[in-house]
């Protein structure tokens, strides 16, 4: 495996390395009596959703290239533990966030497990040993774990023990996987009592980032981000949008992402109100210990006026507020960019589809793309919207964004 370049200077800039996780045994381990506790919100139909991801991921790889640049997470900790030193890492962060099940106990057995064995414990809770764990059928939604800003990457801190165990994998795989050898400096952990995930942070541009201060990324979070971001890289702006604590917006990218440098795609009633502190930015003050704030009317405002250019807003669903909905809902509004003004979401938000089709985008399904399309289209200026089956994958409540975590892109104009 070539070593991985970290680089994500834009939400939009060409896709060249992604991680992601195709849904695997842990899937059938779901039971709907602990969905819930899982924070899952259906039983997938196991099969056809792995045909779905595939799919998707063979659209990234034609854009991208060849699959090299197409990475699974369960082949990274795979091959992470084949360091002794990786293994007793995920073992020792496992038994200190599972303190409620003691796993110390059973510490000595856990580091005697094969790399094979422990990596199917990691991922589904299963193993030979008399322990009870829980799968993770939240993996494939890779974007909460990590977060790529320029050549550093910011570690999650996730808001759930449900999700604790992946906070751990991808901590154990940027810390121990040879492919990151090059970052180990780069990498950036949040102080205790904070929590964050990447689907609170997007990168606007090579010195802007927004975060959304949400269910799942305290105001802490946010804080801690932006001092962090100030310290280490050519962030000078750090947009925080408050969302409310609900299930149905429980990231930023649920609400808000970028289709293209001058195009987002929104869900209107959260990201075109307007009030007091909705949106905030910080900047750094002259005082390393201070940031400045500064309060925006909304989010349209402040990145016109940080990014210097005017941005359109296109409503997920379109103009009917029972579409808007419904289309949020199935995250309409949860794009992913693979190019600049070329994008994924599911074919069951046709009033989203629509909306694109009449700011000019051309509307195509995923096979078609595959089919027809040749890199020169999508990198001289031909705007497209590819239709992704997803109706297991959307039962998950996340969209293509959700699943994809990029760590490079580069911009070819």
């Amino acid at each position: 495996m070539k070593p991985v370049e970290l680089r994500i200077e834009s939400e939009t800039d060409h896709l060249r390395q992604v991680i992601v996780h195709t849904p695997g045994a842990e899937m059938d381990m779901v039971s709907p009596l602990d969905r819930e506790a899982l924070l899952f919100e259906d039983i997938l139909f196991l099969s056809h959703a792995r045909k779905e991801h595939e799919l998707m991921c063979a659209v990234f790889e034609k854009v991208i290239g060849g699959e090299e640049g197409v990475l699974q997470i369960s082949t990274l900790l795979r091959e992470s533990f084949d360091l002794e030193d990786a293994r007793a890492s995920f073992i020792d962060q496992l038994c200190e966030a599972s303190h409620q099940s003691n796993l110390r106990a059973f510490e000595g057995e856990l580091s005697r497990l094969s790399p094979d064995q422990l990596c199917h414990f990691a991922l589904t809770g299963s193993s030979p040993l008399r322990i009870e764990a829980s799968p993770i059928p939240n993996l494939m939604f890779m974007r909460d774990l990590a977060a790529v800003v320029g050549d550093h990457i910011v570690l999650s801190h996730a808001a759930t023990s449900a999700r604790a165990r992946e906070s751990i994998i991808i901590n154990v795989v940027v810390h121990h996987h040879p492919t990151f050898a090059a970052y180990r400096d780069k990498i950036i952990k949040l102080p205790k009592g904070v929590t964050f995930e990447g689907g609170d942070l997007l990168v606007a541009s090579k010195n802007t980032v927004i975060i959304g201060n949400s269910e799942r990324t305290s105001f802490g979070g946010c804080v801690s981000v932006a001092r962090e971001l100030f310290a280490r890289t050519d962030i000078r702006n750090v947009i925080m949008v408050n969302l409310p604590p609900e299930r149905s917006c429980m990231h930023l990218d649920t609400v808000f992402t970028f289709a293209a440098p001058n195009e987002c795609v929104v869900f209107p009633p959260l990201i075109e109100l307007e009030g007091l502190n909705n949106v905030v930015s910080f900047s750094p003050g002259e005082d390393p210990d201070r940031i400045q704030t500064t309060i925006w009317k909304n989010l349209n405002e402040a990145l016109q006026v940080l990014l210097d250019r005017s941005i359109t807003f296109t409503p997920c669903g379109g103009s009917d507020p029972l579409s808007q909905i419904r289309e949020q809902w199935t995250d309409g509004a949860n794009l992913f960019a693979v190019a600049p003004g070329v994008v994924l979401g599911y074919e069951r938000n046709q009033r989203t589809f629509d909306e694109m089709a009449r700011i000019g985008y051309r509307v195509v399904s995923s096979e078609g793309f595959l089919s027809y399309y040749q890199t020169s289209d999508f990198l001289h200026g031909e705007k497209i919207a590819i239709k992704l089956d997803g109706y297991e994958l959307s039962r998950g409540r996340g969209g293509p964004r959700c699943m994809t975590m990029p760590i490079s892109r580069l911009n070819y104009s």
